[in-house]
Order: structure tokens, then sequence, then C-alpha cells
């Protein structure tokens, strides 16, 4: 069975869906059920690591070169089964599968740059339309996929994403030394990290912890984590505000390998986006033993399986009780903290790999191609 992953989500800053891309990679050239894998963006690309290093990847200069390289991504596309990890099948796959990781563009189109929203109206359904199978990451979206696009339920499929072995509590001795380095208070302090735009309701976090009690704000600033995103010039003013009176440290976006680390050093880590399609922060800092807020509806109860408190992000007065208690009360932060790590344990990037190799497996014995 031969294999071609779409790896145009790859890029030096890495967010969700191209974290999950990136183990993919990592997993199915592994995986003995696939005899090749071949990764494409508009060309084939022989080390998609590339893609996350800052002008490692190079397009030949020479014409012929160039479009030799996307004569075979074209070959491999038509003779492979391709998988489209962020939404959009290419145009010359011939036997894919895509995975949809939300519908907020069609929920949420208020929240979305006019440009993606324009992107999904053209292209998903015809997207959904040509794919042999649809991964989801929940059970969620699963139906809602389901029931939007009219797809059938045994062409859908959920493939939980996993979370990575690094992501565990990390000793205070072993993190200093990365806290330092970011300045971060070795005490404790409050987390958030997710990309700056309007569906993540960084501005009700912000609005709640400035309502918690000046002896806990004190004492545990809020820390925000994340890329710069879109839309978000007032909520930048918030966070500017907010960090001159002393109660926010911003740190824009942090590299993968200092976030166990951070995440360990928080005492709470709050995520009170409207609207998700899985959620991998809550499930890795629940990882790195850390009591976690999550918003109510979307996936998010679903995912982190009552192990994470929920709060309606819309209630602020409630949302800063919420936190308040979490600093306060020791006995809800440990039963919090021994439910979370088993919970994010459950979560794995070999069940992902292996589950999604099987959805591979059903789309080839499906068009009859076992010998590919």
């Amino acid at each position: 069975m031969r294999v071609t992953l779409c790896v145009d989500s790859l890029e030096p800053q890495l967010a969700g869906i191209g974290r999950y891309t990136w183990e993919l990679c990592k997993g199915i050239g592994r995986d003995s059920r696939i005899s090749a894998a071949f990764f494409a963006n508009n060309r084939l690309v022989d080390e998609p690591g590339d893609l996350l290093v800052e002008g490692r990847l190079r397009t030949p200069r020479r014409r012929l070169v160039r479009a030799y390289r996307r004569w075979q991504a074209q070959r491999w596309l038509r003779s492979s089964i391709v998988h489209a990890p962020n939404f959009f099948l290419p145009g010359d796959a011939e036997m894919g599968v895509i995975t949809v990781h939300d519908l907020s563009v069609f929920r949420y189109p208020d929240l979305h740059p006019p440009a993606r929203v324009s992107q999904f109206e053209r292209s998903f359904q015809r997207s959904i339309d040509r794919a042999k199978h649809v991964i989801t990451d929940c059970h969620s979206i699963r139906q809602e996929v389901m029931e939007f696009a009219g797809v059938a339920p045994e062409l859908v499929t959920v493939v939980p994403l996993g979370v990575a072995a690094e992501f565990r509590p990390i000793t205070s001795e072993d993190r200093e030394p990365v806290l330092k380095r970011y300045g971060l208070p070795l005490t404790g302090y409050g987390l958030t990290l997710s990309t700056l735009e309007p569906r993540k309701r960084i501005d009700r976090l912000l609005s709640a912890w400035s309502r918690v009690p000046d002896a806990v704000r004190d004492r545990c600033p809020l820390v925000i984590c994340g890329g710069s995103g879109w839309n978000n010039e007032a909520l930048h003013a918030k966070i500017d505000d907010a960090v001159r009176e002393g109660w926010v440290i911003s740190l824009g976006f942090v590299p993968d390998a200092d976030l166990p680390a951070i995440y360990s050093g928080a005492s709470i880590f709050a995520y009170p986006s409207v609207y998700e399609g899985f959620g991998l922060p809550p499930l890795e800092a629940m990882a790195c033993g850390v009591p976690t807020i999550v918003a109510t509806g979307s996936c998010l109860p679903e995912v982190t399986k009552g192990a994470a408190f929920e709060v309606d992000p819309d209630d602020i007065d409630g949302f800063a009780l919420l936190i308040a208690r979490l600093f306060q009360d020791d006995q809800w932060r440990n039963e919090a903290i021994s439910a979370g790590i088993q919970v994010a344990n459950s979560y794995t990037w070999a069940r992902c790999v292996d589950e999604t190799v099987a959805v591979y497996q059903q789309v080839n014995g499906t068009i009859g191609n076992e010998g590919r």
C-alpha cells in the first residue's frame, strides 16, 4: 500500500494541524503496512522536516527541475492513497482521505478571515465529495460533518489526536532554567496557549483574571503563549495594558521543546475557546500535571473526559470564581491533577497513526487495490 501525505501545514511555527501532520509524517513511514510513503505540497518533499526550519527547503532554480518535481507529485497523487490532513484534497488525487478538524468556518464565519471563509465556501464540499473517506478528531465533529456535508456514517471515522511523551510533569529543578529564561515566576502562574484570534476567547480570560482577588493575581500572573493570529488589535491592546499593570506576561510563540517546562510551572491552565475540533493544549497541560479549565460546548468536555473543569467563558464572574478557587483549594487541585494525567495518557500519537493507517487499509480494500 502506497501513501502520499500532504504536508502543506508544516511550517517553522507549528499550530495544531501542523503538529498533527508532523506526527503522521514520523509515524507512517515506519508502519509495516505501508510499502512506500511520499510527502507532497505542490511537489514531492524528500525531507518533510526541512519545512520546520526557516529557509531550509528551497525551490529548484531550474525550470526543468521544477517541472519534473511537479510531474512526480502528480504521478504519486494519482497512484497512491492520498491523505490531506488539512481539509482540502489536491486536485490530482484519485484515492483520497481527508481530515476535517472542525466546521468553525461555517458555524462562526465572523470569527475567521474573509479569505479563509471564501476558500471553504469554494472548495470544502468539493473536497468532501471527492474523498473516499473522512477522518475527524472526535465524535461531536463526526456528527457535525455527517449532518452538514451529507456524508454517510460508514465513511467517517473518529481518530483522536495524541499527546507526545515529552509532555509530562517536569520537576522544579529541571524546569527552572527554562522558566528563568522566559522571566517566569518559579512560584506558579496561570497559563493559556492559543493563537490570538477571536474564537479562542482570550479576551474573556483577561476579563475574568482581572476580577480575581488582588492577593491571588499579584502572586500568580497570567502567562499568554501563542502565535499572533488575526483580527486582534483590541485584544493586543488589552494584553499590553495588563502587562503594564503587572498581572500578565505575554510570551508570543514558544517552541515545542520549551512547552513541557512552561506547562509544568503553571498552577492552572485555561482554555476558553468557544469552538474546537479537538484541543491539544488542554491535554498537554493535563499531561504535565496542571489543573485545567475548558469552555463548555464544542468538543472540549468530550475530549477531556470530565478531568477538566468546565466554564462558560461569557460568565465572567463565574469564570473568575473558578480561577480563584483553583488557586486556593488544594484538594480540588490534587484531584484534578491525578484525573488529568490519567486522561491525557490515554491519548498517544502511536495510536493515532495506527488508527489512521487502518483507515488507509479500509480505503485500499474498498477500491480493490490491495496490491498497491
